[in-house]
């Protein structure tokens, strides 16, 4: 019987601990993405990435060299808008998806250019998660702000 209780357990740690790595995964990809949208990727945007994901989303900071290490290798590798969103919808809080806008903005202003194509992923991105454009549009100017600072 105890055994069977330490397995059940070690199995809901397992299935964390996968949402975890997952989560991770997609976030790194969608910003590396995000990121490339105006064909390169400056050292600014990656600082700004790893930065988000270890400050904002409480990612792990060995992990995040790895994993955003793979993900900025598979940049080219692009996936589509669903694969990511399918899984933040079901995975995020309404707040947390609003973290992840705002995290957004700030890769794509980071480089001090907005370009047309990475303001419509944004703005694809938004509707596919649910947030409003006026959400979406304070999550701007938030990340706006904190470059300005």
């Amino acid at each position: 019987m105890l055994n069977i209780l330490k397995n059940i357990l070690n199995n809901q740690n397992s299935t964390k601990e996968k949402e975890d790595s997952k989560s991770l995964e997609l976030l790194s990809g969608l910003m590396i993405e995000a990121a490339y949208t105006d064909g390169k990727i400056d050292e600014d945007e990656i600082k700004k990435i790893r930065l988000s994901l270890i400050d904002i989303f409480e990612e792990n900071s060995d992990q995040v060299e790895i994993v955003l290490n793979k993900a900025i290798k598979n940049k080219n590798n692009s996936k589509s808008l669903h694969h990511y969103t399918s899984f933040i919808n079901k995975n995020f809080s309404e707040d947390k998806k609003l973290l992840l806008i705002e995290a957004l903005w700030e890769i794509v202003l980071s480089d001090g250019e907005i370009h047309d194509f990475e303001s419509n992923l944004i703005r694809r991105l938004a509707g596919l998660l649910y947030i409003s454009d006026v959400n979406s549009g304070n999550a701007r100017k938030r990340a706006l702000n904190k470059i300005l600072k």
